[in-house]
């Protein structure tokens, strides 16, 4: 097959296609990020050559850039990237499953959930357990938001429209919920959960990183393993069960990974806007719509977009750090509009 490469194992009974354009894409945004991560480094209110970001990250240099690099930069750059990569793999999954370019997490209401719950736990839990459960508290609201939702949309099954539908009306009724409460709430209270509402990976350290490693880890490569899955469910649910394949079960599969990869992600960087909705529709143009290559790519961009908009965010308005969701919303709701007006017809 021309523009592909067949990979085999001598020892092991596995063989498959890559496509070389993916790889080659795949490897020069793999490039791309470490260059970020050392442009992004080396900015903020004290600039550091990016060769002495290196060696702070190797333990040696000053003190003073280890403290910097080590503690106060890099967990907040790779706790950046990892929600990006997760929010764009979530949407790349949805918009598979559900076979719509609008889809993604913060519009058919997951991410809505995984704030609801986290807003609650701001509001009447923190002072009483321990703000290590915060993220618990925004996969726990994921979870059962999309459990509701996939509930609400069944009748003999779920087709894509009625999940959307009944995703967007619940996106609604969960964020007049969350203004209620925030209304309500101590001025501080409600300050301390509107940042983070925004969108913002401010003040992250290393546990905070370590707490949505294992879900990438885990999800992604999943994801990955399930890609034929997404492929198939892509031509509809007629030609896919025809082809054998249980369409309600992967789906409800599908679903679940993709709430667990949103709701850490949620509850790592707040309610950051439009990158499962953007990230996708970006891989696409370049790759194609096979998922077995949108997914790496969809995960690289969607890094990079949340390191890049962070970047900006924390360096733009020094001593002010702006957050991130701000960034990300004023690319995403100009392509949003887009996206709705070129399949206005469809």
């Amino acid at each position: 097959m021309k523009g592909y490469m067949h990979v085999r194992f001598k020892k092991v009974p596995v063989s498959f296609f890559l496509h070389k354009k993916t790889v080659k894409l795949t490897i020069g945004l793999a490039l791309a990020s470490v260059v970020a991560f050392l442009l992004s480094t080396s900015l903020g209110d004290m600039r550091i050559h990016p060769l002495d970001v290196v060696r702070a990250m190797f333990g040696s240099g000053t003190e003073e850039h280890r403290l910097v690099v080590q503690t106060l930069r890099l967990p907040r750059i790779i706790a950046a990237f990892l929600v990006g990569a997760a929010l764009a793999v979530a949407g790349s999954i949805l918009q598979g499953i559900i076979r719509n370019p609008l889809a993604s997490p913060d519009i058919i209401g997951i991410t809505s959930g995984a704030s609801l719950a986290a807003v609650a736990f701001i509001s009447y839990l923190a002072g009483s357990v321990s703000i290590v459960w915060l993220p618990v508290a925004a996969m726990v609201g994921a979870g059962v938001t999309s459990i509701l939702i996939y509930w609400l949309a069944w009748k003999k099954g779920v087709t894509p429209i009625r999940l959307v539908l009944v995703g967007i009306g619940m996106n609604f009724l969960l964020g007049s919920i969350t203004k209620v409460m925030l209304v309500k709430n101590p001025i501080f209270t409600s300050s301390q959960a509107y940042v983070w509402l925004t969108g913002t990976v401010y003040g992250t350290d290393w546990s905070i990183v370590w707490m949505i490693v294992p879900w990438v880890a885990v999800f992604i490569p999943l994801a990955f393993v399930l890609a034929r899955n997404v492929n198939v469910l892509q031509l509809g649910d007629d030609i896919a069960a025809g082809a054998g394949s249980s369409v309600q079960r992967q789906r409800f599969t599908l679903l679940m990974i993709s709430v667990a990869l949103a709701g850490a992600a949620v509850a790592v960087g707040g309610a950051i806007s439009f990158i499962g909705l953007i990230a996708p529709h970006m891989t696409r143009k370049l790759v194609g719509p096979s998922f077995g290559g949108v997914l790496p790519v969809s995960a690289l961009i969607g890094g990079l977009i949340v390191v890049l908009s962070d970047t900006v965010a924390r360096t733009a308005f020094l001593p002010y750090d702006v957050p991130v969701g701000v960034f990300t919303a004023g690319v995403g709701a100009p392509f949003f509009i887009y996206l709705l007006y070129r399949n206005r017809n469809s």
